[in-house]
C-alpha cells in the first residue's frame, strides 16, 4: 500500500511538472527542485541508461506524470488560459509561493555562507531585470523550423536551469501560442525541431549544470531561490484584478495553490522517509 501511495504521489508530481512546463511563467525545473527530484532528473539527463537502471522505480512514475501533464494538458490549457487567464496563473503562482519555504529549507541543508546570500540577491536582481526588460521589448519572430529550434532550447533550459520559464521567454516573441498549438495537435513540423533543440541543449549544458549543483550546493540553490522569487513576482497577473469579484477569485486561487503546495511538500517528505 505504501509503494502504491508513493507511486501515486510521484505521478502527481510529474503531472504538475509537465503542466508547469507549459503554463506561462512557470518552470518545470523549479517544480523538480521543489518536489526534491531535480538531482535525479539531472542524473537521468546526464547518465540516462545508468540512472534508469538504478532508479527506474522512482523515476518511471514521474516520467509518466510529466508526459501526461505536458502532452495531455496542452490543448485544455490553451482553452483555460484563454477563458480564465487570471485564476489559472494565480493558482500556479500560489503553488510556487507555497513551496518557497521548502526551497529555502533545502537550499540551506549545507549551510548559508556569505556567498549563498550574495548569489540569492544577485540572481533575484538579474532575473527580475531580465524578465522586465524582455517584457518591455516588442519583438515578434515568425514561426518556422529555426524558431521552433529556439523553442526547444528554451524548453530544455526550463528544466535544467530552474526558474528559466520557456513560456516567459517565448510569449514576448510571439512563439508561445504557435508552439502550444503544435504540441496539442502533435504536429511533426513543430515537435521535430523542438526535440532537436531540446536534445542539443541538454547534451551541451546538462553536465555543467549538474556539476555546479553537486559541488556548489548552497550557492546554486540560493541562486535558484532568487530566480524563483523574481520569476514569480513578474508573472503575477496584476491586470486581471479588475474588480472586487475578479480580485477575490484570484486571491482564492492563490490561497488554493499555496495549500496544495504545502500538502505536496508534506507528501514529498513522507515519500522520502517511506
Amino acid at each position: 500500500m505504501q509503494k502504491l501511495f508513493s507511486s501515486f504521489v510521484r505521478v502527481l508530481q510529474g503531472a504538475l511538472i509537465g503542466l508547469g512546463a507549459v503554463l506561462p511563467g512557470i518552470s518545470g525545473g523549479v517544480l523538480c527542485v521543489l518536489f526534491g527530484i531535480y538531482q535525479q532528473i539531472m542524473a537521468l539527463l546526464v547518465h540516462p541508461f545508468k540512472t534508469l537502471k538504478e532508479s527506474w522505480k522512482t523515476l518511471l512514475p514521474v516520467l509518466i506524470g510529466v508526459a501526461a501533464g505536458f502532452l495531455g494538458i496542452a490543448k485544455l490549457l490553451g482553452v483555460v488560459l484563454d477563458k480564465y487567464p487570471g485564476p489559472s496563473v494565480c493558482l500556479f503562482v500560489g503553488l510556487i509561493a507555497g513551496m518557497v519555504p521548502a526551497l529555502f529549507r533545502d537550499a540551506g541543508e549545507q549551510g548559508r555562507g556569505k556567498g549563498a546570500w550574495i548569489a540569492l540577491v544577485a540572481a533575484f536582481v538579474l532575473m527580475l531585470g531580465f524578465l522586465l526588460g524582455l517584457n518591455a521589448v516588442n519583438v515578434v519572430i515568425a514561426p518556422g523550423f529555426g524558431a521552433y529550434l529556439l523553442c526547444g532550447v528554451c524548453l530544455a533550459l526550463s528544466v535544467i536551469a530552474p526558474g528559466m520559464s520557456f513560456s516567459t521567454l517565448l510569449m514576448p516573441l510571439g512563439l508561445y501560442t504557435p508552439l502550444l498549438n503544435g504540441i496539442s495537435s502533435f504536429d511533426p513540423a513543430v515537435l521535430l525541431p523542438v526535440g532537436i533543440g531540446a536534445v542539443v541543449t541538454v547534451l551541451a549544458l546538462a553536465r555543467l549544470i549538474n556539476y555546479l549543483v553537486e559541488n556548489h550546493h548552497a550557492i546554486i540553490h540560493h541562486a535558484i531561490l532568487g530566480i524563483v522569487v523574481a520569476a514569480t513576482i513578474v508573472i503575477i497577473p496584476v491586470s486581471t484584478f479588475t474588480d472586487v469579484v475578479s480580485a477575490l477569485v484570484n486571491v482564492i486561487c492563490l490561497a488554493v495553490g499555496a495549500v496544495i503546495a504545502v500538502g505536496m511538500d508534506k507528501l514529498g517528505e513522507k515519500v522520502k522517509k517511506g
